[in-house]
């Protein structure tokens, strides 16, 4: 099954690839998505994590394939069904569902961002859910999937251990992240390199709400001169706020730095086109800190 030829340019689009599991409707974004393929045979890894099914070779690249269902608490998987693999935070991965039920074309501000109802926000695998035909379509996040199987993959928080000494730099930043665990890092991390003066908001709409209220105000330079964000977030992602920003007559200076798994040549090319002045992959929050202080002009 070709998915390229479904991506959408509309900012606001959101093409979801439905996938079922133990009967649930469960979604990945378009975007991350390479390929389909049926179920192949696969080969143990040792002592691997227990949601590690095994690995295989199409066309020669090594491939490892996470059992969801396992990852997900709901059991183990038959030999049976389909692997999506996918590409994220530059990992090539494949990830074995029970079946394949096509694409749903929805807006993100459609999305519903997830409760804390179920239990802590911070260990959830939601990031949101949409309603298709009477159907809960449940969006995975990824990112803390694989960061759950192996920490390595996660923010390497560790890399802001040497610059704790830098000083307090004042500028004032604010951080778009859904995530409750990635935006707790990002902003802990950015304030051990010294960036202290943070607002941090869980998706585009809070923050253009914040921007706006800001600039009515007269007050917006104070408040933000740079803004970091996601791509993927409910009500409204990481492209619609950079188009915003980058279009408004008194907001258009301000600098914005898109940190996304989903950087690859496709979301780097729209990136381009909206404006972005900087445009990084997770999980290097290191490199993340040395475009800040070019961008910024720290020395």
């Amino acid at each position: 099954m070709d998915v390229n030829v479904l991506k959408k340019d509309d900012t606001s689009a959101l093409d979801l690839l439905v996938f079922d599991i133990c009967g649930r409707s469960f979604g990945i974004n378009v975007a991350k998505v390479k390929e389909i393929i049926n179920y192949q045979p696969l080969t143990a890894v040792p002592k691997a994590n227990p949601s590690i099914e095994g690995i295989f070779m199409p066309r020669d690249e090594m491939i490892t394939v996470v059992d969801l269902k396992h990852a997900l608490g709901l059991g183990d998987s038959d030999p049976v069904g389909n692997f999506i693999l996918t590409n994220f935070n530059s990992l090539n991965m494949a990830f074995h569902v029970d079946s394949i039920k096509g694409i749903h074309t929805s807006s993100w501000k459609d999305i519903m961002k997830p409760n804390g109802a179920t239990g802590p926000l911070e260990e959830g695998l939601t990031t949101g859910i949409v309603k298709h035909n009477g159907t809960l379509i449940i969006v995975l996040d990824f990112e803390k999937i694989v960061s759950d199987i192996n920490p390595d993959t996660g923010l390497k928080v560790h890399e802001m251990d040497e610059l704790e000494d830098r000083g307090r730099i004042d500028i004032p930043i604010l951080v778009v992240e859904d995530s409750v665990l990635l935006n707790r890092l990002i902003v802990e991390s950015l304030g051990k390199a010294g960036y202290t003066n943070l607002t941090h908001t869980t998706n585009g709409k809070e923050a253009w709400d914040l921007i706006c209220q800001w600039r009515d105000e007269g007050v917006l330079d104070k408040h933000v001169r740079c803004v970091i964000t996601d791509i993927e977030m409910p009500l409204m992602d990481g492209h619609m706020l950079t188009k915003l920003i980058k279009e408004g007559k008194d907001t258009s200076h301000l600098k914005v730095v898109i940190f996304s798994s989903m950087i690859n040549d496709s979301t780097r090319k729209k990136g381009e086109q909206l404006g972005a002045d900087v445009q990084m992959t997770k999980p290097e929050i290191g490199l993340l800190v040395g475009e800040l202080d070019k961008l910024l002009g720290v020395s």
